[in-house]
């Protein structure tokens, strides 16, 4: 679904105070769903109607200064690269206390398909009986990691990946660079690509995130190419080996060489 649309939905909900209480943002890391889930939580906060946030309102004001008593964001522990139990038990605690600005109080609990299996149980007992008053969105990548029992208990909602031009600046000629060579993998000689590819090694800290979305290049060019089934496959054994700490250099090497030699 297109980012306007769901805009235009989430508002719409807001407007005829038709917000539910637990949503599933659904999509890649290059979609706007942690964009338009948070423009969608100031909405739910706001203290005036309209189709709109009003921007003016003390609840607009604290939430655009990052600093709204009623709003939380539960984000990853860096270390263990993982949601625990205890975050979603903090977020218990905070629940059953009333607004203290605004009439509602919304949680955001990012890369969602990492919360650990105790972590997601413990969750669905808030989500089976939420306070009138409070709105939960999960931003999550791959879904097959939510438990069945919290995806029944959420209205999904998908978002389609950026297009290369609406990125930012910073990014736009690595981006552009994969999209012409991996959406026309057998246009090119394993040399070209080692060549042109230079830009992989250099950005080792953003691996993941590159590997995501050279993973989206290929599944969009499937229908032209029943090869990057396979070649997603690579692309996901890459990133797992990475995440074991394989040796970056070689893991890169192996990937690149797996799918110019199908």
């Amino acid at each position: 679904m297109r980012n306007t649309e769901i805009e235009n939905i989430l508002n719409n909900a807001v407007t005829n105070k038709k917000i539910l209480h637990s949503y599933m943002f659904l999509g890649s890391k290059f979609s706007k769903k942690e964009e338009i889930a948070k423009e969608f939580s100031k909405h739910i906060l706001c203290l005036k109607d309209g189709n709109n946030p009003c921007e003016e309102c003390s609840s607009c004001v604290k939430f655009n200064s990052k600093n709204h008593p009623d709003f939380q964001i539960i984000k990853l522990i860096d270390k263990e690269n993982s949601i625990k139990i205890e975050q979603i038990r903090n977020i218990q605690e905070d629940i059953i206390k009333k607004p203290i600005v605004s009439n509602k109080k919304v949680y955001i609990i990012e890369n969602a398909d990492k919360m650990t299996v105790g972590a997601q149980n413990c969750l669905l007992k808030t989500l089976e009986e939420p306070p009138l008053y409070v709105t939960i969105i999960l931003l999550v990548e791959n879904e097959n990691l939510i438990l069945n029992t919290i995806k029944s208990r959420c209205t999904k909602i998908g978002f389609t990946e950026e297009r290369t031009e609406e990125l930012s600046d910073e990014n736009k000629i690595l981006y552009e660079e994969l999209e012409k060579i991996f959406g026309n993998v057998n246009k090119y000689t394993l040399l070209d690509v080692l060549n042109k590819l230079d830009i992989i090694y250099k950005n080792e800290i953003n691996i993941l995130d590159i590997l995501d979305y050279i993973n989206i290049i290929l599944f969009k060019n499937i229908k032209s190419n029943v090869k990057n089934i396979k070649y997603i496959e690579y692309v996901e054994e890459t990133k797992q080996r990475l995440k074991a700490n394989a040796n970056f250099n070689m893991s890169i090497d192996n990937l690149i060489y797996n799918i110019w030699k199908e």
